[in-house]
């Protein structure tokens, strides 16, 4: 379980951490934000390794050139060959949103009914399906 102080470091042994860089993409700032509050990042950052986002620490856990990684759970469950061991606890790093809007100068015909799909019970539904939380 993860919690305060887990023993991430322990269980990783001498493998590493995959995670996007804390200093470059958001992905990266949620997960060290987590490590942080839960009192572990001193421990594991010798043995994390950055990637250059998201999906490129996926694939090193992908293809066993890290033991672990710090991903959104949505790409996990798109990847054959990876599994989610652990969620973190909400509160230990800031929320993560996707905001949809419109351009003032969009011209589309379609923008506007589309944004309301989206927030639409239907729309909701859709992104529930693939582990999104939809407001």
């Amino acid at each position: 379980s993860i919690g305060k102080g887990f023993p991430l470091a322990r269980a990783l042994g001498d493998k590493r951490l995959a995670m996007a860089d804390p200093g470059a993409v958001p992905a990266g700032r949620y997960g060290r934000a987590a490590l942080v509050s839960l009192g572990v990042w001193n421990a594991v950052a010798p043995k994390v390794v950055h990637a250059e986002n998201v999906r490129a620490a996926l694939a090193l856990v992908a293809r066993g050139e890290a033991a672990a990684g710090i991903v959104y759970a949505t790409d996990a469950r798109a990847t054959r060959g990876v599994r989610v061991v652990g969620v973190f606890p909400s509160g230990t790093h800031p929320p993560i949103t996707y905001p949809v809007a419109l351009l003032q100068t969009a011209t589309s015909a379609d923008a506007e009914p589309f944004r309301r799909f989206l927030i639409s019970r239907e729309g909701k539904a859709i992104f529930a399906r693939y582990g999104f939380a939809a407001r």
